[in-house]
This record gives structure tokens, C-alpha cells and sequence, in this order.
């Protein structure tokens, strides 16, 4: 989605070299900013409007970071989709559109605006306020582990392969989660959960204590009866008739596709992909949040 340096476009001659742009919508919004939309928005200080808005990220004629807030959604859409296919495309917002102008960006630029100077914060004289800057994902924590459920989702054919089914065992909420052995299944139905972190700890991302597992399954299925904030469900497009669900919650996300199985990411398992098996309960769960969850439009 990002451009490159021959990408890059002035949308004005005084004021934006674009290099990227993203959408803020309740259906596709940087998770790293928060587990849900109104969060994200909150994350910008902007209000979490119901048609969202498209985030133009660029530099000024002196190389600062800007990042220009516009709510002509669809002018967004159309300018990543047409980068996501290789082609050209020219984002220049009318001016009638933007919303407001914040200084810094809120998501990591990999590229630069040719002909200027390198990335930097504006000066504080002309910024309204303190930069944007992305969230620290250089340790664990709810920005890193939404960002490995974005990964997992864009990539679930190889994290999916890496599952072996006969893994699974019976949990006690009648899904299957994954485990070791009955040893380990065992451990997590005890009431002490702090040597959770020690059951296992294999690359496949074997579950860190099944009471871990049924908690977030509890809470994910509390939000069909109880709606929860905008865009803590989402429902993507997936291969066949099947869809990729994501769901997030404090120090949680699930992803899932709706035919298979889920993975789990929590902040108290650092770095661990704990992953669901469809057993008899979870199939049922996705297709409830499915039919409650935002889809893009």
C-alpha cells in the first residue's frame, strides 16, 4: 500500500509530497492504534465518525511528516486500491475535504519524498500540538500483538499449514484448544495461573494455559449478546464462501476464518499464536460474530 520514492506525488505544489495513504473506517483501520475504531480514531484525536475518513501521509517542501486527514473515503480506497495493483495514481485531496492537517505520522514510512529533506517532526512553531508518532512495537503489548493478528490474517495459509489437527484436545467450554498432552491440560484447569507461562512454549503456538483460551472465547461470545464499540468485529473477504474474521478485546485479538480454525494472541502470552480447534462449540461463535461484524463496503 505504501508508495515509493517514484510514487511519490505532490497533491499541492506549497504543501504535501503524498507518499502513502490509509483508510480509517469502522471496517479497515490501522489496528496497531487501537483494538477498535473508536479507539483509533481517539489515538488521532479525531471523531469517530460512521463514514470514517482516509489518512494521506507525506512531507511538506521541508521534508516534515504530515499526516492530512480527509473524508472523501472512496478517493482513498480508490488511490490504494490502484497502488495495491502497480498502477499510478494521483491522490490530491481538494482542499474542501481535508479535515485536519496533524503533524508527524501515526504509522511507520518506510519511503521518503524525492528532492527533499529527509523525515523529520515540523517545527513547533507551525505544529498544532505534539507530533504523531507510531506506537512501540519493540517490545510485547497490545500494538505488537494486533500486529501479529494483522500478519496472520494476511498470511494465513502459512501459519495454517504449520498446524497439525491431531494436536487439538478437548477444552472444557467444548471447543478444542490446542495442547501438548493431557499433562498440559491438566495444568490449565488448575486455579494458579502463574506458572501458565511455563506450559509450553513450542514454535507451533501451543496454548499457555486453557483457562487463557476460554476466557477470550467467553468474551468474544459475550459481544453477540452485548454489541461491543465499533469495529472490534471485522469480517474480510477469504477464499471459497468462507471469510476472515478478527475480533479484539482487552489484551486480546482472534483471528479466524470461518470454515477453519482461530488463532489467539494475548498480552500475557508474550509472543505466543495460540491456535483454536473447530470442536463443537466454535463454529457456531464465528458465524455469530460474522453476522454481526463490519464489513468493508
Amino acid at each position: 500500500m505504501a508508495g515509493t520514492d517514484e510514487d511519490a506525488v505532490a497533491a499541492d505544489d506549497d504543501a504535501l509530497y503524498v507518499l502513502t495513504a490509509v483508510l480509517l473506517t469502522p471496517a479497515q483501520f490501522p489496528s496497531v492504534l487501537g483494538d477498535d475504531y473508536p479507539e483509533a480514531c481517539a489515538a488521532l484525536g479525531l471523531a469517530p465518525l460512521a463514514d470514517g475518513y482516509g489518512l494521506v501521509l507525506g512531507q511538506d517542501g521541508e521534508g516534515a511528516r504530515w499526516t492530512v486527514v480527509i473524508d472523501d473515503v472512496s478517493l482513498v480506497a480508490v488511490a490504494i486500491a490502484s497502488w495495491d495493483c502497480g498502477m499510478e495514481y494521483e491522490l490530491s485531496p481538494d482542499e474542501r475535504t481535508v479535515v485536519a492537517a496533524l503533524p508527524g505520522w501515526p504509522l511507520a514510512v518506510a519511503v521518503a519524498a524525492p528532492g527533499v529533506p529527509a523525515p523529520h517532526d515540523p517545527a513547533p512553531d507551525v505544529a498544532d500540538g505534539p507530533p504523531l508518532c507510531p506506537p512501540d512495537t519493540t517490545t510485547w503489548g497490545p500494538a505488537q500483538r494486533r500486529l501479529g493478528a494483522d500478519e496472520i490474517a494476511l498470511q494465513w495459509a502459512l501459519w495454517r499449514e504449520q498446524i497439525d489437527d491431531a494436536q487439538f484436545t478437548p477444552a472444557a467450554n467444548g471447543s478444542d484448544a490446542a495442547g501438548k498432552d493431557s499433562e498440559a491440560a491438566e495444568k490449565a484447569d488448575e486455579p494458579d495461573e502463574s506458572d501458565q507461562a511455563d506450559e509450553v512454549d513450542d514454535a507451533e503456538g501451543a496454548p499457555v494455559g486453557h483457562s487463557g483460551i476460554r476466557r477470550v472465547l467467553a468474551e468474544a461470545r459475550a459481544y453477540v449478546d452485548t454489541p461491543p464499540p465499533l469495529g472490534r468485529v471485522r469480517s474480510s473477504f477469504a477464499p471459497g464462501e468462507a471469510r476472515t474474521l478478527r475480533a479484539d478485546g482487552p489484551g486480546w485479538s482472534l483471528v479466524a476464518r470461518t470454515d477453519d480454525i482461530a488463532f489467539v494472541l494475548m498480552d500475557d502470552a508474550p509472543g505466543e499464536v495460540l491456535p483454536v480447534g473447530r470442536g463443537p462449540e466454535l463454529p457456531g461463535l464465528l458465524e455469530a460474530l460474522d453476522k454481526m461484524a463490519v464489513r468493508p463496503s
